[in-house]
């Protein structure tokens, strides 16, 4: 497992790796900076490539406010890499009718480098990973 940290030290994403179930799961908390996103998608990224994988769980519950900021950059920049690197299915869990759901829908929307699917649940999340991984 690996943990980045913000500036303040705080955790704002963890990266682990699933063998069971072949993916990277990811879980991002707090107020993401554009510099964390950046930092964060690339951490996961990477493990991904190591890993042989083609599916990532991205667990965004736990976000405080939008990440419009950094869309373009995560849609032109990370999203064709991620790609490359194998990235095929994408999982994303947000909470409904927040500000996070409302950038991860603008995500799913413009997103054409790889399948992606927004849930509101973990289970839902998992369930159709694992029918695609």
């Amino acid at each position: 497992m690996e943990q980045l940290t913000s500036s303040l030290g705080q955790v704002y994403l963890t990266v682990d790796t699933d063998y069971e179930n072949k993916w990277i799961m990811v879980t991002w908390q707090g107020y993401l900076t554009a510099a964390n996103i950046q930092a964060g998608a690339r951490a996961y990224t990477a493990a991904l490539a190591r890993s042989g994988f083609s599916c990532v769980l991205n667990d965004t519950r736990a976000v405080r406010g939008p990440w419009d900021h950094s869309m373009e950059w995560v849609i032109n920049e990370w999203a064709p890499s991620a790609a490359q690197a194998g990235l095929r299915q994408f999982a994303m869990i947000t909470l409904p009718e927040t500000l996070a759901q409302s950038s991860a829908d603008t995500f799913s929307t413009l997103l054409t480098a790889f399948e992606a699917r927004v849930f509101d649940n973990l289970e839902e999340a998992q369930q159709w990973l694992r029918s695609v991984c």
